[in-house]
């Protein structure tokens, strides 16, 4: 139990990205089982199977995730602050989950007796407004029926876009000619009444909940909220490259359409990617509530505009803070023949002040790592120049997983006195340990793939989809420091950092996965993302 405390933080996070998730394929494929009712001559039954299946059992996981997170929360509570089952169950977040997982059932056993749109509607509504009311918009005192509107537009806008890709994907290999122009029509008309709903939606949340330019770019909120802005017009301009196309069905059924299923896969990926930065955001207070701890504009100038030299020489290890701390405690102990009190309890979130060892230390971490990274990058591009050698640029990964290793968190093993399972207890330890193993996965993988030993083309897959995913993670990626603004200004270079990675792993994705062209471009753009993460590690300052 104490565990769970500790992590509750971040698995809540975790947890309600796949809520949201899976809240989106559960109503997302139910419409577009709607859609494909409509169309009975050109639709088989296999393709109404196929997506009905796929509705259900993203029904079942949600309402399976949804109770988890609901027991999940109620155990924390009760552990923490002393409530009794029945004061936690009836709280709104536990209502409203309840809520939701009986009709996420409800919508499963209506998708397996095939029942009729109304019966779907209903408990898609009813879906959705559980969810809308464990928003930022249900806590809001003013203009509380606009935004709990605008949740709702929002959450639909979403779900008939996003979440009905995936089921439009499932079906594309096995349309005839007539049904996919049908279909591509229809699906395009549905993508962009959810575009529409998101774009009115997001407007108006962002007039309540920002208010500024000040709040857009000084706030957390407004930093996240912005990361979504950029994915979304990524995935406008995806979605876009599909419309042309399903225009062109609709005058030449032999249109090829092998780029239509591989941008939807994007679309589906960086959508999913979306979610999880929406959970995040609702972890973090609306920039219109914080007047008083915004950064200026000219704070982010002085910290991430203004060019200094690249810190290549460390502090040493003892004159950080923890370690100091604990010598110090050490010393006071010895000479009372008392045992030393712990410096550090993980997974308090309580640290010593940092100095300007340990700034120093941090710079020294990211500017090596930026080094490893702008050497991947480059050795890729030599790679694609014909450079043979360069084909072994993935072990360059290992070396940068060794370095995170040892260096990110220099309070635990192997450098300090706290134990690798003991320091997985803090969210910010166990972030690190698990980028650090992404690392390494990406580098055995995609050295494996380079140099012939894996065959299996699934094998080449690991290293773009783990890119993607390591991006996704990083826009959840949280630091336990006192100073917000200090937190802030870390977050706005991790940021594009994340966007990046997202990039380099989709468009890596597109180089397998299409021929031609928009594979040439993309073999070259990941590398450039690579190296433009590592020019951003070099650059990167906490002072």
């Amino acid at each position: 139990m104490a565990l769970l405390v500790d992590l509750f933080g971040y698995l809540g996070i975790l947890l309600h990205g796949l809520v949201i998730v899976s809240q989106s394929m559960a109503l997302g494929g139910a419409g577009f089982l709607v859609l494909l009712r409509r169309w009975p001559q050109a639709i088989g039954p296999d393709q109404i199977k196929r997506v009905q299946r796929m509705a259900l059992l993203s029904a079942l996981a949600l309402a399976l995730v949804e109770l988890i997170s609901v027991a999940m929360q109620s155990a924390v509570l009760i552990s923490t602050v002393g409530l009794s089952l029945g004061d936690v169950l009836a709280a709104n977040f536990a209502l409203c989950g309840l809520a939701k997982a009986v009709a996420a059932a409800g919508l499963a056993v209506a998708l397996v007796r095939g029942m009729g749109t109304r019966v779907l509607s209903v408990f898609g509504i009813a879906i959705l407004i559980a969810a809308i009311f464990t928003t930022h918009a249900a806590a809001r005192l003013d203009h509380n029926s606009i935004l709990l509107a605008a949740a709702f537009l929002h959450q639909s806008g979403a779900t008939i876009w996003i979440g009905a890709i995936p089921s439009f994907v499932l079906t594309l290999p096995s349309l005839s000619p007539q049904g996919l122009r049908v279909v591509g029509a229809g699906f395009s008309r549905m993508s962009m009444a959810g575009v529409a709903a998101i774009v009115i939606s997001g407007v108006t949340m962002s007039f309540f909940y920002i208010g500024s330019w000040e709040a857009a770019y000084g706030t957390a909120y407004g930093v996240m909220v912005g990361a979504k802005v950029a994915m979304f017009l990524m995935l406008m301009g995806l979605g876009y490259a599909n419309f042309r196309v399903t225009e062109r069905l609709r005058h030449d059924p032999t249109t090829p359409i092998l780029r239509l299923r591989r941008f939807a896969e994007v679309e589906i990926g960086i959508g999913f990617t979306i979610f999880f930065c929406a959970a995040s955001l609702t972890s973090v207070p609306p920039g219109a509530d914080l007047p008083q701890d915004r950064v200026s504009w000219s704070e982010i100038v002085a910290r991430d505009f203004t060019l200094v030299p690249p810190r290549f020489s460390s502090p040493d290890h003892d004159k950080l803070s923890l370690p100091a701390l604990q010598k110090q405690l050490d010393a006071e102990a010895a000479a009372k023949q008392a045992a030393p009190l712990p410096a550090f309890i993980e997974g308090s979130g309580d640290i010593a002040s940092r100095n300007a060892d340990d700034i120093a230390w941090s710079e020294y971490n990211h500017h090596w790592a930026g080094i490893f990274v702008i050497t991947i990058g480059l050795l890729a591009l030599l790679q694609r120049a014909g450079v043979g050698i360069a084909r072994h640029w993935p072990l360059v990964f290992l070396g940068l997983a060794g370095f995170l290793l040892i260096r990110s968190d220099p309070e635990v093993w192997p450098l300090g006195q706290i134990g690798l399972i003991e320091s997985l207890r803090d969210v910010e330890v166990l972030q690190h340990r698990a980028f650090a193993l992404l690392v390494v996965i990406f580098g055995v993988f995609e050295w494996s793939v380079r140099v012939g030993w894996l065959k299996s083309r699934a094998a080449a897959y690991v290293f773009p989809l783990i890119c993607a995913f390591g991006g996704a993670l990083l826009l959840t990626h949280t630091h336990a420091i006192a100073n917000l603004k200090d937190q802030l200004l870390i977050e706005l270079t991790h940021t594009p950092l994340a966007l990046a990675a997202v990039v380099a792993g989709w468009a890596r994705w597109l180089e397998l996965r299409l021929p031609g062209r928009v594979a040439r471009v993309c073999a070259v753009v990941w590398p450039v993302c690579f190296v433009f993460i590592g020019v951003l590690l070099v650059l990167y300052r906490e002072a």
